[in-house]
């Protein structure tokens, strides 16, 4: 496997406070957070849009309530 090229959203602060994305060359999506890169989510790109869609649809708010962030 090549190396991945992760990316952050720019939503991101802190280096340390990020999630990182990254698609591999089997087609598959890496998901990894800065504090723990060695463990990474691996999915679908049809799971993720899945996913990405319920957000821009607010359904995951209430869990960025409950941290006490502003989403």
């Amino acid at each position: 496997m090549s190396a991945l090229n992760w990316q952050k959203s720019s939503f991101s602060g802190e280096a340390a406070n990020c999630v990182h994305i990254a698609a591999a060359d089997d087609g598959s999506i890496k998901i990894q957070e800065s504090d723990a890169p060695d463990t990474i989510v691996t999915t679908t790109p049809e799971k993720l849009r899945a996913f990405i869609l319920g957000v821009k649809a607010g359904e995951f708010d209430h869990f960025a309530e409950a941290a006490g962030t502003d989403a």
